[in-house]
């Protein structure tokens, strides 16, 4: 089976960094166009998710296969072992992949984890939402998500960001092949995160601002990989994962610590 020419963005040079983006989103979304990791001496490799921004499509989409591409983006550019940062669906890609190969990952940055069985995937949901992208485009999907159940103050930013980032796809089909797919596939077993060895952080939201990516699922996270920490914004704040300049520091600091 052939596989997706991925969409592949490359900038600066120092400490490789790799990052992945959730699903829906693309290459853009991680430290949403921070230059500070280019500027601060990493070579940052970002790249769009197979079907997700101008990623051709593909067949598959369940974590094996996104755990592969990422293996295959680190070879085609001769890098061996990288610091990764990924949110939601690259977080759980870059875990799988770090479980398959240890000696690849030198530091990882875990951005609003949301795989756990204690919270588990609304299938129901992830199929309306495919369904109402492939009926009407973007506000088809907006209608499908209904009310972001966020306070009030965050409502507009929230539907603001779900039109920017749905507008980049150039496969909008591909998109909800993914929704449908990348929630019933499971990324790794909770047990397993006891072999991650790699300097680990992981980046949690509040529940009040972020209820997709619950705090509990990244603090159980950072109980089960052994010197994990965990970073959370203030309360009442916006979130890190929101900031990229503030994510790209916390990426620059994980990164520095991983080379030491």
């Amino acid at each position: 089976m052939s596989v997706p020419e991925l969409h592949v963005v490359e900038a600066g040079e120092g400490i490789p960094v790799v990052l992945l983006h959730g699903l829906t989103a693309t290459h853009h979304y991680v430290v949403m166009g921070s230059r500070t990791l280019e500027r601060s001496g990493h070579r940052v490799v970002a790249y769009d998710a197979r079907g997700h921004g101008s990623s051709a499509p593909a067949a598959r989409y369940d974590y094996g296969v996104l755990a592969e591409d990422l293996e295959r983006v680190l070879d085609e550019r001769g890098l061996d072992r990288v610091v990764l940062a990924g949110a939601s669906m690259g977080a759980h890609t870059l875990l799988r992949f770090a479980l398959a190969n240890p000696e690849r990952a030198a530091g990882l940055v875990v951005v609003t984890p949301a795989h756990h069985p204690d919270f588990p995937a609304g299938l129901e949901r992830w199929d309306a939402l495919a369904d109402g992208l492939r009926a009407n485009g973007v506000e088809g999907f907006v209608a499908a998500y209904g009310d972001p159940g966020v306070p009030g103050t965050w409502q507009e930013t929230v539907l603001t960001v779900l039109r920017q980032r749905l507008a980049r796809h150039e496969h909008p089909e591909a998109v909800a092949d993914a929704l449908e797919q990348v929630p019933r596939s499971t990324p790794f077993a909770l047990d397993d995160l006891a072999r991650i060895s790699a300097p680990t952080v992981v980046v949690a939201d509040r529940d009040e601002i972020d209820p997709g990516h619950p705090l509990e699922v990244g603090r159980d996270y950072v109980r089960r990989i052994a010197g994990a920490r965990l970073i959370v914004e203030e309360p009442g704040r916006s979130p890190i994962a929101w900031q990229g300049g503030q994510l790209s520091r916390v990426i620059a600091d994980l990164a520095a610590e991983a080379t030491a």
